[in-house]
């Protein structure tokens, strides 16, 4: 896969975009660059920031919808399937991550992603020699 209009591609973790949509003035802003950069996010991505607007934020349905379709607009969707699952297992015993962070993980290196914004994992860490996870608030 590659990316459209971009050197390196990046990869966005669920806590990125969260805070774009949120409320933290300097982290909203980093995460809205970051987002208007046209990065990857994956659909589990869109399935976890779908869940913490509704349950945390009580968002309704329909708000939702309207803010991560216009988001949507901006990035490239990487679907999660059986490949990027086995490979999550694999990163998993690798890495010692959790399921649901390797599961990111194994879809940006499925993208061929350079880079990994997440605030959740190691910074700096290297993944597999490819793929570097970086905090953008740091």
């Amino acid at each position: 896969m590659t990316e459209r209009g971009a050197e390196m591609p990046v990869f966005l973790d669920s806590n990125i975009v969260l805070y774009a949509l949120g409320d933290d003035d300097k982290k909203s802003r980093i995460a809205a660059a970051l987002i208007e950069a046209s990065p990857w996010i994956s659909t589990q991505v869109i399935n976890e920031c779908s869940h913490v607007l509704h349950r945390k934020l009580q968002w309704s349905p329909g708000k939702i919808d309207e803010h991560l379709s216009a988001m949507l607009r901006l990035v490239q969707l990487a679907d999660v399937g059986l490949s990027e699952i086995r490979s999550a297992w694999a990163l998993a015993e690798r890495y010692g991550f959790g399921h649901y962070d390797s599961l990111i993980v194994a879809a940006a290196l499925h993208t061929g992603s350079a880079t990994l914004y997440t605030e959740d994992m190691r910074h700096e860490q290297v993944i597999e020699g490819r793929l570097t996870l970086i905090n953008p608030f740091v």
